[in-house]
């Protein structure tokens, strides 16, 4: 999805674009799936890095 919405230059800056767009798809877009929620606040500290 994200891949294919510009060209890039070179893989840095591919990789800037990625950063940001999987941030936005974790942070603050709702899933359905998930009753209008984010990943994030669904799964709020599954990694049980923070406490």
């Amino acid at each position: 999805e994200w891949a294919y919405a510009a060209r890039y230059q070179n893989e840095h800056e591919r990789e800037l674009a990625y950063t940001a767009w999987l941030h936005h798809y974790n942070h603050h877009r709702p899933h359905t799936g998930i009753g209008g929620l984010t990943p994030a606040q669904r799964f709020h500290n599954v990694t049980k890095k923070y406490s």
